[in-house]
């Protein structure tokens, strides 16, 4: 008689976990990032602490159009292509590519300095929602360059505005609540709120960014690819003196 060995059935495969909402990490998190902008590593604290299932939601938007397929299924790594300065130097001179080097180089960012301080917080996992959740992280002065928003902390404060209303993520709205209360202790009395309502309403108006080929971008000239994304102008941002646009959300 042949003994036969018995099969142990398969374990149930593990779901997609979502996170929950931690409140008061994301406040603790944010009246560090209030009392300096360039602690980014407290944006994405706030970042994991409250966007739950958003990223999981843009991921599924994203399946459900032809090109954001294509995208998903080839699997870019943004930051690899972003951080090619050699190959940015080849694109004409006006286009996304250029003024985006021009961008990082004179505001001392850089694709990999994201990534050093998000792995510093974000948990890995291998899944395809986690490269479309790097894919925003590695587009955000993409993001910066299209919206013509500066580093300055207005330009911050109306930027993340302006992604909570592409993405749904609760944490930029947090930041960006955030930053128009801290607006009204500003020295000298400037439209900081209204700007960062502006870029609420902008990140409406416009396409959405996620599902945008922006390999394909880079090349053509800046004022075509922002016509192309229907980013519409922003005056009341432009309205506020350059020098006065880093004193938007004051230190301390």
């Amino acid at each position: 008689m042949t003994a036969h060995t018995a099969i142990a059935a398969a374990p149930e495969p593990r779901r997609l976990p979502v996170p929950r909402k931690e409140w008061g990490a994301a406040f603790r998190a944010l009246q560090r990032l209030l009392r300096d902008k360039d602690d980014t590593r407290e944006v994405f604290e706030i970042m994991r602490a409250l966007n739950g299932d958003s990223t999981r939601k843009g991921y599924h938007r994203l399946l459900a159009t032809a090109e954001g397929g294509r995208l998903a299924y080839q699997r870019e790594e943004l930051a690899d292509r972003l951080s090619d300065r050699a190959w940015l130097a080849t694109l004409p001179a006006g286009s996304l590519g250029a003024v985006y080097r021009d961008f990082t180089d004179t505001g001392g960012v850089t694709p990999q300095g994201l990534v050093e301080v998000s792995n510093q917080t974000m948990i890995g996992l291998e899944h395809p929602v986690a490269w479309f959740g790097r894919r925003i992280r590695d587009s955000h002065d993409l993001w910066h360059v299209t919206t013509g928003y500066g580093l300055d902390s207005l330009g911050e404060a109306c930027l993340v505005a302006f992604s909570y209303a592409q993405t749904r993520a609760l944490g930029w709205a947090f930041i960006a609540v955030g930053a128009a209360f801290k607006s009204r202790k500003a020295p000298v009395k400037q439209p900081y709120v209204a700007a960062i309502r502006e870029g609420y309403r902008r990140g409406r108006a416009a396409r959405w960014l996620p599902a945008q080929d922006w390999l394909a971008l880079l090349p053509l000239p800046i004022d075509d690819v922002r016509a192309r994304l229907g980013l519409i102008p922003a005056p009341i941002y432009r309205s506020i003196p350059v020098e006065l646009r880093g004193q938007a959300v004051p230190k301390g």
